[in-house]
């Protein structure tokens, strides 16, 4: 799984305050005269619909599960505050299976629901750009929480995210490497059939280079492959291998590097972050332990938003957030804002709005909106000791 503070200043209401309101879940009565009609979208009743698609099941399971839980904490806080536009706020999410071609059902079932006034989603960058177009012709704002491809905003004007970008993303881990690593060679692992993986080798192999690093070798494997011992015999001599992979693949990876004797840091992304990353190693203090990886945020990080978000998240689900699940709930938190900025659920004064965003102090740093629609934030090192990821260095763009 590409930061700042609001500026919407189209209503009387001051920015500052209206940020600290969505922030603990706020929301206020409908102003006298505001619009809230919805030109055939959003107009349920009592409630106003957001639609949400994740991998709730299949190879990125955990990902898809923390995401909804991080929008459902966040959809939870904002109705206990009274809503949106004198509205609760309601979503409903939809499993793509993991899958690209589902993503795009999905976001057809969405398009025809003239109910539905934005979508969240999705978390990896092949469904997002496979979904997108749906939702551009359709006229419905669409808003990642965790797609870095650089190509997802590039469908058209409807479409956001609130992550950084993978030419942040793989330039922050050429840095750590070349910089606090000292690694002069360096060996990348990439899955071909994947945007995310092939963007990010991309971005680390031009950024390394500048910094007068070396590529040993750029080995590339498929989806649906369990051995990589063949492509890890040709990174023995290099100081650290880049593998930007889900979590999913990135254990086996370590072992097999492991078994052939190798004993350089493993160096990954986003796609890392999920509580069975270090199971998939072998366990605590087995294969990965000691590689680094950049994420959206800490849980770790002091700053008080942080901690309350880390405290309700934990009480709602008996566990810590992850990345996905914050940048969830900073999605989430967004559109809401977006939707009483506009003071209307309509699919395009929401977009308007969306792309206003302003230093929003989010759970995941502070977040503006570019004019390409992307997430101008920083990131953060983590690095894998026993079964935590303990916090390294932040990175700013």
């Amino acid at each position: 799984m590409r930061t700042s503070r609001l500026n919407f200043l189209r209503g009387a209401i001051p920015v500052l305050a209206l940020s600290t309101v969505l922030l603990v879940g706020g929301g206020c009565k409908t102003p006298a005269g505001t619009d809230t009609t919805t030109s055939g979208s959003g107009d349920t009743g009592g409630t106003i619909k957001i639609g949400h698609y994740a991998s709730l099941t299949g190879e990125t399971a955990t990902f898809g599960k923390e995401s909804d839980e991080g929008v459902k904490l966040a959809m939870k806080e904002i109705n206990a505050a009274g809503g949106i536009l004198g509205k609760q706020i309601e979503v409903e999410t939809q499993d793509d299976q993991s899958k690209a071609e589902e993503a795009k059902t999905v976001a057809t079932k969405f398009a025809a629901d003239d109910k539905i006034v934005a979508v969240l989603g999705e978390v990896a960058s092949t469904r997002s750009m496979t979904a997108a177009p749906v939702f551009q012709r359709a006229g419905i704002p669409m808003i990642s929480p965790s797609s870095t491809n650089e190509k997802v905003t590039q469908e058209g004007d409807y479409i956001f995210r609130v992550c950084f970008i993978d030419n942040f993303q793989g330039g922050v881990m050429a840095q750590f490497a070349a910089n606090d690593l000292k690694a002069k060679k360096v060996a990348i692992l990439r899955e071909q059939t994947s945007d995310y993986s092939v963007g990010l080798s991309d971005v680390f192999t031009e950024e390394f280079k500048k910094l007068g690093g070396t590529i040993t070798v750029d080995a590339s494997f498929k989806s649906s492959d369990t051995d990589y011992r063949s492509q890890l015999a040709k990174a023995k001599d290099a100081d650290a291998i880049f593998v930007p992979a889900y979590y999913n693949t990135v254990g086996t990876i370590a072992r097999q590097a492991r078994e052939l004797g190798i004993t350089a840091p493993l160096l990954g992304c986003d796609g890392w972050d999920s509580p069975t990353l270090v199971e998939g190693a072998g366990g605590a203090g087995k294969a990965l332990e000691g590689s680094y990886f950049s994420n959206h945020y800490s849980k770790d990080d002091k700053a008080p938003r942080v901690q309350d978000f880390v405290k309700a998240y934990t009480a709602e689900y008996g566990k810590a957030p992850s990345g996905l699940a914050a940048l969830g709930y900073d999605a989430m938190k967004i559109v809401a804002l977006a939707i009483k900025t506009a003071g209307s659920a309509d699919r395009a004064k929401i977009k308007d709005a969306l792309a206003q965003t302003k230093d929003f102090p989010g759970v995941t740093g502070n977040i503006t909106i570019d004019p390409n629609r992307n997430a101008s934030k920083p990131a953060v090192v983590l690095q894998i000791q026993g079964n935590d990821f303990a916090y390294k260095k932040t990175i700013n763009p």
